[in-house]
């Protein structure tokens, strides 16, 4: 996996300014700490840095390939599942490669089709191609969004970038923030809205889009979304089906020239996959496969039983690595480590995100990247197949708003009333929870009832949820150069899944009912049936002591950025314990006392350490 960046600007000789290109580049070493490689022509400039996982020697770049005459020059982060069938189709139409990498089956694509290459590619990707002879720069994300891509289009230049920070680092950005992005942070927080880049004149392109560059300005297409369809299938061959194309996707995404290992919680999610991927490796003859797991110091004797986190992981890893066979390594994470990384994940992410939930894991990534380069994880299976509690809990589908922002209200009273009255947080997440409703495929029947809401529900997390964690599971194994994939994202199962009616998908009256049911013998019944506990986060008092005391050292500092925009007053009585609104959810992610306090201190750090101005 990589990082990548470019700069395209018609009043400028690029090549005048290759310092300001490396050092968009070098912004993103860590997600790239095998090689570093820049490409500069007239009007166009191009970096890249390489984390080496199909054929280290020979996939350098930027990449440029001639062909009739017309050179194109690519930047590409990701991986191709399906890089030998479409290298054999390329083969067959007279193209000869002159190495092994994807990056270069992924060129003669768009070089033989254009931009209809991108419907043919099965995979994770961000990727840019310059067309030197229409002076045109094509930009494309893969369809559910796993790999990132922020661009900018302001003060005469195109920029772009893996991650924001690319952008950041050319002197033509400045890092400013207006009404929209306020309310990004403070009332949408780490559910960012697709598109939106927080940043003034920043935005990120949307999966399953692309974009087109050139001197006509900006062109943006949809090339795929989830779609409507009736389901025909009955129970049995919709079992069979789920379950042949998740092991289909699992072993496509084991193929790798480094070592490969699986996160295992001993949940069904991460289960299934180490399942599939154990069996492949014994039937390969690769070996023993490695698995990983997390948890904190003393989390047992401060454990408490939830909705969302049912009971603790890992006797349930115990038993899945003992039925496997897997050599698992357990990560335990002390308070002191947690906290320290805190700011580090705002520099991961150029924001602030989910606190203690990021902290872990980039914590957890590094430890793995001790012994792996690509690890196999276990996102978006309680989106896509309804997992998740509020699928199933009338408060949430009853409520007119996203189940993760019941209480955005609540939070607002945190803020400045001058500010609420600017950012309008209540009123921001009703229109974006309406933009998101106006986009909902459905069927005739379908328009409403409890038919009609299972649709909404599942859209809604599909495209409004799951890119949370997905941006999250980047941000932070490439914080650490660590390589995570993610079966469940496979548009093919997506696609499927997405039209399984509710009642099929609840097969056996449990949530995920139906994927239960396609893994019938690849699991024990008790790992099967067990309740679902998302990722594990800390319980330790002294976690939110930690964090309670850097939140009230911000309060006493009358340079704190975030003064501006919070009720201190109201913060410091949290802080004492002298208020009831103490535990109120955060983000829909149970982020109650802890959370707030780690996330207030974030945003105080990503406003001081960017210089963030506000306009």
């Amino acid at each position: 996996m990589c990082g990548i960046t470019g700069w395209v600007d018609w009043n400028k000789q690029l090549t005048n300014y290759p310092t300001i290109l490396e050092n968009m580049t070098e912004t993103m070493g860590a997600r790239g700490p095998d090689a570093s490689g820049t490409w500069i022509s007239g009007h166009c400039a191009l970096g890249h840095r390489r984390l080496s996982i199909i054929d280290p020697t020979n996939g350098a770049q930027p990449m440029y390939r001639k062909y009739g005459g017309h050179t194109f020059t690519i930047v590409y982060n990701g991986e191709l599942y399906n890089t030998l069938e479409l290298r054999k189709d390329l083969e067959a139409r007279g193209h000869v490669f002159k190495t092994n990498c994807d990056t270069e089956v992924l060129l003669v694509s768009y070089i033989e089709w254009g931009r209809g290459a991108v419907d043919r590619l099965n995979g994770i990707f961000a990727f840019a191609v310059w067309s030197e002879r229409d002076q045109s720069l094509f930009l494309c994300r893969d369809r559910v969004g796993v790999k990132p891509l922020f661009y900018s289009h302001a003060n005469g230049a195109f920029l772009f970038g893996s991650e924001p920070k690319a952008i950041l680092a050319n002197p033509v950005f400045q890092p400013e923030i207006g009404p929209d992005g306020l309310a990004e942070i403070f009332a949408v927080g780490p559910a960012r809205t697709p598109g939106h880049g927080v940043f003034r004149d920043m935005n990120e392109l949307k999966p399953g889009h692309f974009l087109v560059y050139d001197r006509n300005g900006i062109r943006m297409q949809c090339y795929w979304k989830v779609e409507a369809r009736e389901h025909t299938d009955d129970l049995e061959t919709t079992a069979q089906t789920v379950g042949a194309l998740l092991k289909d996707t699992v072993e496509r995404q084991l193929v790798s020239d480094v070592p490969v290992c699986t996160l295992l919680s001993g949940g069904l999610d991460s289960s299934a996959l180490t399942s599939f991927a154990a069996k492949h490796y014994e039937a390969n003859g690769l070996g023993t496969l490695h698995t990983y797991s997390i948890d904190y110091v003393d989390n047992d004797k401060h454990f408490k039983s939830s909705a969302f986190t049912p009971n603790p992981d890992r006797p349930w890893i115990e038993k899945m690595t003992e039925y496997l066979g897997t050599e698992h390594h357990f990560i335990e994470f002390d308070t002191p480590e947690l906290v320290a990384t805190l700011e580090d994940v705002v520099f991961a992410r150029d924001m602030p995100g989910m606190a203690d939930v990021d902290a872990s894991l980039l914590l957890f990534c590094r430890e793995i990247k001790k012994g792996a380069t690509v690890a196999i994880s276990g996102e978006a299976a309680d989106e896509i197949f309804g997992g998740y509690p509020w699928f199933h809990r009338d408060d949430a589908l009853n409520a007119n708003t996203f189940p993760w922002s019941l209480f955005t209200g609540v939070r607002a009273e945190l803020l400045k009333p001058e500010l609420a009255e600017w950012i309008r947080p209540v009123e921001y997440v009703e229109d974006r929870y309406a933009q998101a409703l106006s986009e909902v495929p459905r069927l005739p029947n379908e328009k409403e009832g409890r038919l009609g809401r299972m649709r909404e529900m599942s859209y809604l997390n599909i495209t409004r949820f799951m890119p949370t964690l997905l941006d999250r599971k980047d941000r932070m194994s490439m914080a650490a150069g660590l390589e995570v994939r993610v079966p469940f994202c496979d548009h093919r199962l997506i696609d499927y899944v997405f039209n399984i009616p509710w009642e099929m998908k609840m097969t056996g009256d449990r949530e995920k009912g139906i994927l239960r049911k396609a893994l019938e013998g690849a699991l024990p019944d008790e790992v099967l049936y067990r309740k679902k506990s998302p990722y594990p986060k800390t319980h330790n008092p002294a976690y939110l002591a930690a964090v309670r005391s850097w939140v009230e050292s911000i309060l006493d500092d009358s340079s704190s950025p975030i003064l501006q925009f919070i009720d201190a007053g109201k913060i410091r009585q949290m802080a004492k314990g002298e208020t009831d609104q103490f535990d109120i959810p955060w983000f829909g992610q149970l982020m109650t006392g802890p959370q707030l306090f780690a996330y207030l201190a974030q945003v105080d750090t990503w406003l001081k350490t960017y210089k963030v101005t506000v306009r």
